[in-house]
C-alpha cells in the first residue's frame, strides 16, 4: 500500500473492513471465548440456516454486534483500532493463538496513516465515558428488525448474567421525528419467534413505552429492568430553561425543574462544548438547564443501552453533527443529551453500556465515519435483491403538466398488469409546498388520468394539513400496502425522508428542486423498497437539475454515480431455468444413527475409580536449566518443581457439588447428594481431588457417574432411497428464476453445447458461481471421458433432493451442503465434485462436509467417491484426472 497521507486514505481500506475481515478469519477460535447463550442465538439468526429469518447484511452486523460485546468487552472503537494496529490485547497471537494467516494480507497500514486515523477517531470519541458504535445499513435491509434482534440478545445474556455490566438492562430508542417513531413500533409488533429460540421467549417479559406527544409521560419503575422506551429525541431533550414556559410544560417538567451536574462539573462542561462551539452558544448556568420529567426517570434505570435511528432523515453534515462530529449550534442537541444521560447514570452508580447508531451510510462528504463497526451500501442491496433495481428518467425544458404528463403515462405503462403480493403498484408526486401541491400539482394530475380513463379517486393527498388531509385520508395513506388498496397516486409534501415504507411504491416524481438538496435522494429511495419474489424495478422521474443533485448526493453518501446505480445488477441477468425431463434420479444411502439411553440399577458402595487418575495434566510445573551450551544440551542439569499453587481452584462444598453434578446430569439433587454418599469414595474423597484440580470434575468425575447409571446403546441403519437432482418447479410459474452474470449461463440451445448434449443437462440453464466452476465443466466435457456431468451447486433452497447432511464443527447444528457437481463415468461409478478456494480447503467446515460426503459415497451399493479441486487447478485444467474412467 502506498505511504499517502491521511486525507488520501483509500475508503475501501476503512477500520470497519478489517474488523470484519479479523473476525471472519478467526470466527471459529473468537467463538469460543462466547457464552454459551450467545452461541445458541447466532445459531438460530444464522442467514445459512433453513428457515431462518435474518437478512445476510442483518446477520452480519448482529455478529459484529455481539464480537463487540463479548470478545472486545464493549471498548471504544479508537481503542480498538489501536489494539489491532499493535496486535495486543484482543487481537494479538496470545488472544488468537490459531488465527488464520490469510488474515495478515489486510493488516498493512504505514504508520502515518495509523496516526491520522487513531487521532481523528479519539477526537470523534471526544472523551465520552461509553462507546459509541455506527452500524450503517442502507435503507431496505431491515435495520428496525436488527434493532429489535440486538436488543433481545442483550436482554436475554442481562437476564442469565445480571452482574456482567457489558449487558444492557433497558433500552431507549431515538427517533428523529413521530413517522419514525411509528415505524419503530415494528418492534413490539413483528413476530419475536422469528430472531428468539423457542426456549427464550419467555425467559423475560418486556415492557414498551412510547413517547409520542408532549402530555405522555415515561412510568418506568425505578430501577426495574427489560423496559424499551422509544421516542422522538425532543421529547426527552436537555434544553435551556425558557422563562415563558406553557402551563403544559410547567405540568409535565420534573418536580425539580433546574438540572444538576451532579459533581461532576469538569467533565460535563468538557461534553458541553462538543465540536467547539463558542461560549455564547451554551449555558452560562447551572439554572440555564432543564430536564423534564422523561430525563429523571431515565436517570433511574440501570444499565442503559441507547439505540438511535436517524437512517431515514439524516446524511451529510446532519449526520455528522448527529454524530458529534461537527459543531451544532441547535440548542437541543441529541448528543448532549446523551453524554449528559451518562453522566447522571455513572453519578448514580449504574451506567451508559453503550449507544448503537443504525444511518444508512457511513460516509460524510469524502470520509468515512469514525466509528463506523459495520457497513452494507446501496450497491450491495440491489445486487443482493434487497431493493428494487432503479430506472431514472431526467427531463429538460418541460412545463410542470408536461413532466406530469410524460413520468404518468411511462408509469402506468411500465407497471401494466402487475399486482406483487396482490397490491397495486403506487407512484409518489412529490411537491415543495401544500400550495403547489393543492394549486398545480392535483390538477395537472387529474388532468392526465382523465386523458387515460382513469377516475381521481384513485389520488390520495397527504400534506400535514387536517384541513386538507383528513384523518380518512392518514388511514388510507398507512394502508396502501394492502391488497385491499385501490389509491394508486400519492401526492406529497416533505414525506421523503419521514421513514415511510410502503413497498408497493414503485415510482417517484419531483418536477421543482427542493429547498433541501438532500431531499431528492431521500425521495429518490422511497420506492427501492423489495416486493414479491422477483426483483422489481423502481422508476423515478426528476428534472435535470434534480438530476443533478442527485447525482452529486449519491456520490456524498453512498460513492456511487446515477450510471452505477441504474447498472447496479445489469451483470446479472434473470434466468428461467426448468427441469430437462425425465428429470434425473440416484440412488442413495442414508446412513442413520441411534443412540437409546438405557438406565441401571446403582449398586451402593460403587467405586468411581479414582485412586488411579494421571494428574499430571493438572499440575503446573517448573523447570529450571542453566546455561545454553548446545553440546550439553540433554545432559545439563535440570532442576523440576510443581507451583499449582498459582492456580486458583474453586473451592466446593457438599452442597454445590451436588448443585453442580445435578446441573450436568439433569437429575434432582437430593438423588445425586444420596448417590454420592454411596459411592466407595464418598463427598470426602471426591471433593479432596476436586478441591485440588476442579478440572477434575468435569473429566472424570461426571462422565464415571454418568457411566454407573447408564448405558448407552447405538444401533447403525443403512437406507436407500432415490433422490431427485431437480425438484418439479411450482404450477406457477412453471420455472425455477436465477440471477447470473450473463458470462457465467450456459444453456442447452447454445451452438457450443450442441455436441455434448447427452452427457449433460438436468436443467436447461446452468447458471454458474465462478470462473473456476464454469471452467471446470468445459474441461470434463471436452475430455470426452464422462457419462453425464450435472452442475448441482445452484440449486441450494430446497430445489433438489440431492444434498449431503453434516454436522458444523463451530455450531454442532445439523447442515444441508450441495456439492458443485455429480459426475457419471462411462463405468457407472458417480463422483462429487467440489471446486474450494485454495484459502478455503483446510478450512473446518469443509472438511466435515467433505468426511460426510465421504460416509455417504462409501456406504452406497454402487461404487462412489468425492473430490475436492483447488479453484486454480479447475479453472486451468491441471488437476488430477484419475477420478474419470
Amino acid at each position: 500500500m502506498a505511504d499517502t497521507p491521511q486525507e488520501n486514505f483509500d475508503l475501501n481500506n476503512a477500520f470497519y473492513l478489517h474488523l470484519y475481515y479479523f473476525y471472519k478469519y478467526n470466527k471459529a477460535a473468537i467463538k469460543k471465548n462466547y457464552r454459551k447463550l450467545s452461541k445458541v442465538f447466532l445459531d438460530y439468526n444464522d442467514s445459512e440456516r433453513p428457515g431462518s429469518f435474518l437478512r445476510v447484511p442483518q446477520y452480519e452486523a448482529l455478529e459484529m454486534y455481539v464480537f463487540l460485546k463479548e470478545f472486545l468487552d464493549n471498548k471504544p472503537v479508537y481503542q480498538l483500532f489501536d489494539d489491532w494496529y499493535n496486535s495486543s490485547g484482543k487481537f494479538g497471537e496470545k488472544a488468537i493463538p490459531d488465527r488464520d494467516v490469510q488474515a495478515d494480507m489486510f493488516w498493512e497500514l504505514p504508520e502515518n496513516q495509523y496516526k491520522g486515523i487513531f487521532k481523528k477517531m479519539k477526537a470523534a470519541n471526544n472523551g465520552r465515558i461509553y462507546p459509541n458504535y455506527i452500524f450503517a445499513l442502507t435503507m431496505g435491509t431491515g435495520k428496525t428488525i436488527l434493532m429489535a434482534t440486538c436488543i433481545f440478545y442483550e436482554f436475554l445474556l442481562a437476564n442469565k448474567y445480571p452482574k456482567d455490566e457489558r449487558y444492557i438492562h433497558n433500552a431507549l430508542v431515538f427517533a428523529p421525528d413521530k413517522t419514525v417513531l411509528q415505524s419503530l413500533r415494528e418492534l413490539e409488533s413483528f413476530d419475536h419467534s422469528k430472531v428468539v429460540p423457542a426456549e427464550y421467549l419467555n425467559a423475560i417479559t418486556i415492557k414498551f413505552h412510547y413517547l409520542e406527544d408532549a402530555g405522555v409521560s415515561l412510568n418506568t419503575l425505578d430501577g426495574s429492568r427489560f423496559n424499551i422506551v422509544v421516542s422522538n429525541s425532543q421529547k426527552i431533550i436537555l434544553k435551556r430553561k425558557n422563562s415563558d414556559q406553557a402551563a403544559i410544560d410547567k405540568l409535565f417538567s420534573s418536580s425539580k425543574e433546574i438540572y444538576k451536574k451532579d459533581g461532576l462539573g469538569a467533565d460535563m462542561a468538557a461534553l458541553l462544548n462538543l465540536g467547539g462551539l463558542g461560549d455564547e452558544d451554551e449555558p452560562q448556568e447551572e439554572s440555564e438547564l432543564v430536564t423534564n420529567q422523561r430525563f429523571e426517570k431515565l436517570r433511574r434505570l440501570e444499565n442503559l443501552g441507547i439505540f438511535v435511528d436517524e437512517a431515514h432523515h439524516a446524511f451529510g453534515t446532519k449526520l455528522a453533527k448527529d454524530m458529534g462530529i461537527q459543531a451544532d449550534n441547535a440548542q437541543n442537541s441529541l448528543r448532549k443529551t446523551i453524554d449528559e444521560l451518562a453522566l447522571s447514570l455513572k453519578k448514580r452508580g449504574s451506567q451508559l453500556v453503550a449507544c448503537h447508531n443504525y444511518t444508512g451510510t457511513p460516509y460524510v462528504g469524502r470520509d468515512v465515519l469514525p466509528e463506523v463497526v459495520y457497513a452494507y451500501g446501496l450497491k450491495e442491496a440491489i445486487d443482493r435483491n434487497y431493493l428494487k433495481k432503479v430506472v431514472l428518467n431526467g427531463y429538460s425544458n418541460t412545463k410542470e403538466l408536461e413532466f406530469l404528463d410524460i413520468s404518468i403515462t411511462d408509469f402506468l405503462k411500465q407497471t401494466a398488469g402487475k399486482r406483487p403480493e396482490g397490491m397495486l403498484p403506487k407512484m409518489a408526486i412529490f411537491g415543495t409546498t401544500i400550495e403547489e401541491v393543492q394549486e398545480e400539482i392535483r390538477p395537472a394530475v387529474e388532468a392526465v388520468l382523465a386523458k387515460h380513463g382513469i377516475s381521481a379517486d384513485k389520488i390520495l393527498v397527504n400534506v400535514g394539513d387536517t384541513s386538507i388531509t383528513s384523518n380518512d385520508d392518514i388511514r388510507a395513506f398507512n394502508g396502501l400496502d394492502s391488497v385491499k388498496s385501490e389509491k394508486q397516486f400519492i401526492l406529497l409534501v416533505n414525506k421523503g425522508r419521514e421513514g415511510w415504507n410502503c413497498r408497493s411504491l414503485f415510482s417517484v416524481a419531483l418536477y421543482r428542486s427542493p429547498k433541501s438538496k438532500v431531499f431528492v435522494l431521500q425521495a429518490t429511495m422511497r420506492c427501492l423498497r423489495s416486493i414479491g419474489d422477483t426483483q422489481e424495478t423502481g422508476h423515478v422521474y426528476l428534472t435535470n437539475d434534480n438530476m443533478a443533485l442527485l447525482e452529486k448526493e449519491l456520490q456524498a453518501n453512498f460513492r456511487i454515480s446515477t450510471d452505477e446505480m441504474q447498472s447496479v445488477g445489469k451483470d446479472k441477468v434473470a434466468v428461467q431455468v426448468r427441469p430437462i425431463t425425465p428429470i434425473e434420479k440416484i440412488k442413495l444411502k442414508r446412513i442413520k444413527r441411534s443412540f437409546k439411553v438405557k438406565e441401571k440399577t446403582f449398586v451402593a458402595g460403587e467405586r468411581l475409580g479414582l485412586e488411579g487418575l494421571d494428574l499430571s495434566s493438572y499440575r503446573v510445573m517448573h523447570q529450571r536449566m542453566e546455561g545454553l551450551n548446545h553440546d550439553e544440551f540433554t545432559n545439563r542439569p535440570k532442576v523440576v518443581s510443581e507451583i499449582s499453587y498459582i492456580k486458583e481452584p474453586m473451592e466446593f462444598s457438599e452442597y454445590n457439588l451436588t448443585a453442580e453434578i445435578s446441573r450436568y446430569l439433569n437429575m434432582p439433587c437430593l438423588q445425586i447428594n444420596k448417590i454420592i454418599k454411596s459411592t466407595d469414595e464418598g463427598f470426602e474423597g471426591i471433593l479432596k481431588l476436586v478441591n485440588q484440580f476442579n478440572e477434575v470434575l468435569y473429566d472424570h468425575i461426571i462422565p464415571r457417574l454418568f457411566a454407573l447409571l447408564y448405558d448407552i446403546e447405538s444401533e447403525q441403519e443403512e437406507q436407500e432411497y432415490e433422490v431427485a437432482l431437480v425438484k418439479e418447479p411450482p404450477l406457477s410459474p412453471g420455472y425455477y428464476e436465477m440471477r447470473a452474470a450473463k458470462e457465467m449461463v450456459v444453456g442447452v440451445t447454445e451452438p457450443s453445447v450442441e455436441k455434448y448434449i447427452d452427457n449433460t443437462f438436468h436443467l436447461d440453464n446452468y447458471c454458474f458461481d465462478s470462473v473456476p466452476e464454469r471452467d471446470f465443466f468445459w474441461h470434463i466435457l471436452h475430455s470426452g471421458k464422462v457419462d453425464k456431468i450435472w452442475f448441482t451447486g445452484m440449486l441450494t433452497h430446497g430445489q433438489s433432493e440431492f444434498y449431503i447432511q453434516y454436522v458444523d464443527p463451530d455450531t454442532h447444528r445439523v447442515r444441508s451442503y450441495y456439492p458443485d457437481f455429480l459426475i457419471r463415468n462411462r463405468s457407472g461409478s458417480l463422483v462429487m465434485v467440489e471446486i474450494k478456494g485454495e484459502n478455503m480447503i483446510d478450512h473446518p467446515t469443509v472438511k466435515a462436509k467433505q468426511e460426510y460426503a465421504e460416509m455417504i459415497a462409501k456406504a452406497s451399493d454402487i461404487e462412489m467417491s468425492y473430490i475436492m479441486i483447488p479453484g486454480m487447478q479447475a479453472k486451468d485444467g491441471t488437476f488430477d484426472r484419475g477420478f474419470l474412467n
